[in-house]
């Protein structure tokens, strides 16, 4: 195997125009420099240096060889500078995927404004509600929604936001608050899961008491922006994430229902394979949506603290 490292040392005694100079200038060994010159030679099968115990110079094909070997250390140099300005600067390129409805409702704005923040930073998005193999698909992270308990995983999780729910419905379905959960049923329901015989909302209040209250939707999907719309007709009540509805809680065009009764909150969280080594693009990204989200949360949490 070629040893890099004989090139270098050829441009350091072409550079310092003997081997006694090179050797002073870098500290080497005058034999080292002179064995691994002549090694260098065999193996290329050409002389590169003239040289005697008064006379220095360097062929034809070592000149050659010379801009050859300088062009190749500043391609090294290159590559070594890039990496550590991968490791030290926000940059490049990182490959995510997220769910749809958060896409839609609360990350795709994020990501937007992060790309614009960060200029070097390209982001590779998948939109997407299947369960994303980190490490067989080469993803850098992947934003996750789960509710409580979450299985263990191999991969590195790092809590984002809490997915907090609530059941709401246009004002012109239900004027007037309802007394406790089993009023529920006298209303149209919406769903977000679409298994048959699935259907149901487990509330808790701050007693701790629980219900579980079984409904038949009139719409079961998975698409969260479909039973927004639904709701904001009147079609049903539905249960949604907070995030996704608290602006329309803010100007009246729909409701919360039953408010002392709490649906059980998720956990938005992003994996990825380790901590170690993680470049800034990803840590940066990382930060700036934890950041954002608790801003966000903070606006919410105002505006539930005054809504009905």
């Amino acid at each position: 195997m070629r040893d890099l490292n004989d090139f270098g040392y050829f441009v350091q005694v072409v550079k310092y125009g003997g081997f006694s100079a090179a050797a002073r200038a870098t500290g080497l060994q005058k034999s080292l420099l002179s064995r691994r010159i002549r090694l260098l030679e065999e193996r290329l099968h050409a002389r590169l240096i003239q040289r005697s115990s008064r006379h220095f110079s360097v062929t034809e094909t070592g000149h050659r060889f010379y801009e050859h070997c300088i062009a190749m250390l500043e391609e090294a140099d290159t590559a070594e500078r890039s990496v550590a300005q991968l490791q030290t600067e926000p940059c490049g390129l990182v490959r995510l995927s997220c769910p749809v409805a958060l896409l839609n409702f609360q990350f795709g704005a994020l990501l937007a404004r992060f790309i614009m923040l960060y200029p070097a930073v390209t982001l590779q998005l998948e939109s997407t509600n299947r369960r994303v193999d980190v490490l067989k698909e080469g993803m850098d992270l992947a934003i996750r929604v789960r509710f409580p308990p979450i299985a263990a995983s191999d991969l590195v999780m790092r809590t984002l936001d809490t997915s907090t729910q609530c059941l709401i419905a246009a004002p012109t379905l239900v004027p007037q608050p309802l007394a406790s959960p089993a009023d529920l049923n006298a209303f149209p329901s919406l769903d977000f899961h679409t298994t048959p015989g699935s259907h149901s909302w487990l509330l808790e209040n701050q007693e701790g008491q629980t219900a579980t209250i079984f409904h038949e939707p009139r719409l079961a999907t998975d698409d969260m922006a479909v039973l927004r719309e639904a709701a904001l007709v009147g079609a049903g009540i539905v249960q949604m994430p907070t995030m996704m509805v608290w602006q329309d809680i803010e100007a009246g065009r729909l409701v919360r229902i039953l408010p002392g009764w709490h649906p059980q909150a998720g956990i938005i969280h992003a994996v990825f394979p380790s901590r170690r080594g993680l470049v800034p693009a990803v840590r940066a990204l990382l930060d700036f949506l934890a950041q954002e989200c608790r801003t966000q949360r903070n606006l919410a949490t105002e505006v539930f603290k005054t809504s009905p």
